[in-house]
């Protein structure tokens, strides 16, 4: 009674603390979806109904699935730049197929409980990625505008500078409409009336009609299919479960409540999954588009829910006049969005900032731009980060040599690990370099700790020189953990060493 009681109660804060609310914020980002929908698929080089379609599904299949009530996942640039070649070589029908098996490995991800990892991701890291990411999608809108192209010219350069005013200035006289909407309703509106030389959304590939349809991938069930998708679903994979953490943790402090990451890992895997047999691209959550929602007061999965729900009811009652939407709108979006993701903050840091977090921001960006992979990205991001991180904790010990009437000690404090060993070899000895060597030597590692056989290997060879040196050589205060692992990684022939636990008596 108690277990069916907290569910129910769980399901009504979840679903229904506030139905009007969500209800209305949904719709608001339903309507902020489109142009950003059809504009991820056209990055990906696919028909705006696969964004469209893959917004609807994994928004209302993520709100019952998710970790983080009131987040939204739809489609994203983060993923549609990832797939650009392998639509680009094989098809569609491939991407469908790589989206379903992108969802099989968030939900390994999920039990391997990999959310876990995104404590090793630094600030700079997503810094970096969050800078490469705006601009890849700016990157994206250049073949709209450059002339020379079919449908760009001067007409085009107009529309898209108004469309940036609009969205720009709108919310100076309200915000209860997303500006973004406005720029594509009054620019559709002008290019219809005028009947403006300048591409459309119809000319782009064919809009949805009618509801997306349970299909299976068109492609053949053989290891040469898996070769080929693997790649691409195992990077989809890292790259939609990083933006969705991340976009978490930022919906976990703009509402001061935690969320599950663990669901939200399997509920992203399950979202992709599903979108795919309904004619859907692989997404994520979305930052922009989670921020509007909780500005705009939604908290619960009913938002999100909404948020697919009233999209797929503008696509089947409304389609027609999404095709007349015209492309520069749709740029001046993109570039809005692009403008609005980087951290523009982080060029004025790059002075303020340790010179090591400036330059792990900086690989980030340009690997990810340079490659278009923003997991690589990020990989090279976090190993920079800990290369820097390992440099600075071996420097973070010292080792004093205290001589007493009867022994020489050596006081080793810090941390002791694989980057630190050389400096502690040279730290320790040998004795006989000392005008007052002695005979007796007592090493006090009470205020050290070992971390790895590296660390017990160093001990070990210090220990091994100073007996040749002719020292009789003591080990004290090594801690429990420390003692165990030399004792079950320990080569060297202990005979004549002495270790010893706890804090050293007074020699």
């Amino acid at each position: 009674m108690t277990n069916t009681a907290t569910f129910a109660d769980t399901f009504r804060r979840d679903w229904f603390a506030q139905p009007r609310a969500d209800i209305l914020a949904g719709i608001v980002v339903a309507l902020a979806l489109i142009p950003e929908a059809i504009g991820f698929a056209l990055i990906a080089g696919v028909d705006p109904s696969v964004g469209l379609y893959a917004s609807v599904a994994i928004a209302m299949v993520i709100a019952f699935t998710g970790g983080r009530p009131g987040m939204i996942s739809a489609a994203t640039a983060a993923v549609a730049v990832v797939v650009i070649p392998l639509v680009r070589d094989y098809g569609v029908e491939y991407l469908f197929a790589a989206t379903i098996l992108m969802g099989i490995f968030q939900g390994i991800a999920a039990l391997l409980r990999l959310d876990l990892l995104m404590q090793f991701v630094s600030r700079s890291v997503i810094t970096g990625f969050v800078n490469a990411l705006a601009i890849l999608i700016f990157m994206a809108q250049i073949p709209q505008l450059m002339p020379g192209n079919p449908g760009v010219g001067p007409w085009t350069w107009v529309m898209v500078a108004a469309g940036l005013a609009i969205i720009y200035l709108f919310p100076r006289v309200t915000k209860a409409v997303p500006s973004p909407l406005v720029a594509i309703v009054l620019l559709t509106a002008a290019a219809v009336y005028w009947g403006l030389p300048v591409n459309n959304v119809a000319g782009e590939g064919t809009l949805p009609d009618g509801l997306p349809v349970f299909a299976l991938p068109d492609v053949p069930l053989t290891w040469e299919t898996l070769r080929i998708i693997a790649p691409y679903s195992a990077t989809m994979a890292a790259v939609g479960l990083l933006e969705s953490l991340l976009t978490a943790q930022i919906v976990d402090d703009m509402t001061h409540t935690d969320s599950d990451k663990r669901r939200e890992s399997a509920g992203q895997g399950i979202a992709n999954f599903v979108t795919a047999f309904f004619g859907g691209m692989g997404g994520c959550a979305m930052i922009g588009q989670s921020v509007i929602n909780v500005a705009s007061g939604g908290r619960g999965r009913l938002s999100t829910f909404t948020a697919g729900a009233f999209l797929l009811f503008l696509l089947t009652v409304l389609g027609p006049w999404v095709g007349q939407v015209p492309m520069p709108a749709l740029v001046a979006v993109m570039i809005m969005v692009s403008i609005g993701t980087f951290s523009w903050n982080s060029i004025p840091n790059l002075r303020r900032h340790p010179p090591t977090s400036s330059i792990v921001m900086i690989a980030t960006v340009v690997t990810v731009v340079w490659t278009h992979d923003l997991a690589l990205g990020v990989l090279v991001g976090v190993l920079l980060s800990g290369i820097f991180f390992a440099q600075k904790v071996k420097n973070m010990f010292t080792v004093e040599r205290v001589r007493r009437p009867n022994s020489s000690v050596y006081i080793v404090t810090g941390e002791i690990f694989f980057a630190s060993v050389d400096k502690f070899i040279a730290s320790l000895g040998p004795e006989s370099q000392y005008e007052d060597a002695s005979h007796y030597v007592v090493i006090d590692v009470s205020k050290a700790h070992f971390w790895d056989i590296s660390a017990i290997g160093a001990l070990e060879k210090v220990i091994e020189r100073m007996r040749r040196n002719g020292r009789h050589t003591r080990v004290v205060g090594l801690n429990q953990a420390s003692a165990d692992l030399f004792d079950r990684f320990a080569l060297e022939d202990r005979t004549g060493i002495e270790l010893g636990l706890g804090p050293m008596k007074a020699l």
